[in-house]
């Protein structure tokens, strides 16, 4: 039972990741860093305050008994990964919601699963520290869960290869227009190079969660839920991944003088959509650390990454971003996430080993 509601708080996490980017489709006339920037302070900084100062007990005391460098090394792997956050919101602005979020998350997922035991095994006296609680790769491959998991990474690597196929084949389809219709900025071959980019650089929030470990013993000492344990961890991450993208989007406003936009009507709705893409943003990570608590290590990460393209795909379905392509390239697209889906199914299967 605790693996069936670990499993469902982390489907739940890959809807939020999934529908996120869906309400900044209806912000108008905003430039894309002026409603990623609100979006952003929603997403890294009020949500993660909110949510822990609610689920949380003492938390100011939680972070006044955690040493400097208990807090540090999450917020330097918040900082990679809001590199990999920043360059995430270019992929689906280039690619569309499905496309995008295929690429970059199926490397997110392959880097973020597997890398830190890759670390720890490669040189453990540098990096068992920094990973407490993580396996080495050896034991992955020596136990039956290990091997499981890992050919459930294999089966959705698989699967998001496919649905880069059913792009690229879009892509020959489709004219420049209805491309546009479907994704205002498309474009092929720059959102690629973003998304590989993007896939390395945001592995880094699993790293941040495995370093984070410590800061999570301590907020269980204060009395939280073992569910709630990464909320504080979540805070000091997702204020590295701020900064970063913080930056990129003033030199942006002020490169492209868009900071105008802040004010430009429709002010209600703009804000509105962009305040519910930010919250639906962490809430991914909010569920996603309620089921990591449970589940543990490279299935709860994996199932993230699998559970948020399949939702992406669905609603780059809906909102017609593969309008006008072939049965052909449908067929694909579908074969694509009806193999992720397995992936999930294998994972399930791992965890109960």
């Amino acid at each position: 039972m605790a693996i069936l509601l670990g499993t469902i708080f982390v489907l739940l996490g890959g809807f939020a990741n999934g529908t996120f980017y869906i309400p900044f489709k209806r912000v108008k006339t905003w430039s894309w860093e002026v409603y990623w920037l609100v979006g952003g302070v929603f997403s890294w900084i009020v949500a993660p305050w909110a949510f822990s100062f609610a689920t949380v007990p003492d938390l100011t005391g939680v972070f006044g008994e955690a040493p400097a460098a208990t807090l540090f090394k999450p917020f330097i792997f918040g900082v990679l990964w809001g590199i990999g956050g920043l360059t995430f919101g270019l992929s689906m602005r280039y690619l569309g919601v499905s496309l995008g979020m295929s690429i970059a998350l199926g490397l997110t997922l392959v880097f973020g699963a597997l890398l830190p035991s890759a670390m720890v095994s490669i040189a453990p006296a540098a990096f068992t520290g920094l990973f407490p609680g993580t396996p080495p790769f050896g034991d992955l491959l020596s136990t039956g869960s290990g091997l499981v998991t890992l050919l459930g990474v294999l089966i959705c690597i698989l699967g998001i290869a496919i649905n880069g196929r059913a792009g690229m084949m879009k892509d020959r389809e489709v004219s420049d227009d209805v491309k546009k219709e479907g994704v205002r900025d498309f474009n092929m071959k720059k959102g690629i190079l973003v998304a590989v980019f993007s896939g390395l650089m945001s592995a880094a929030f699993a790293m941040g969660v495995a370093a984070g470990k410590p800061l999570a013993g301590i907020t269980q000492a204060h009395g939280a839920s073992e569910v709630f344990q990464n909320n504080p961890s979540f805070i000091c991450i997702m204020f590295g991944g701020f900064l970063i993208n913080a930056a990129y989007c003033i030199f942006l406003q002020i490169k492209n003088r868009t900071g105008g936009d802040f004010l430009k009507a429709p002010l209600i709705n703009n804000y509105t959509f962009s305040i519910i893409a930010g919250i639906l943003w962490y809430l991914q990570m909010f569920f996603y650390g309620m089921g990591e608590s449970i589940l543990k290590g490279v299935a709860g990460w994996s199932l993230l990454m699998a559970s948020s393209i399949i939702f992406s795909n669905m609603w780059g379905l809906i909102t017609k971003e593969w309008k006008g392509v072939s049965r052909k390239t449908i067929t694909t697209l579908v074969i694509g996430l009806i193999i992720l889906i397995s992936s999930t199914i294998v994972f399930g299967i791992a965890k109960s080993l």
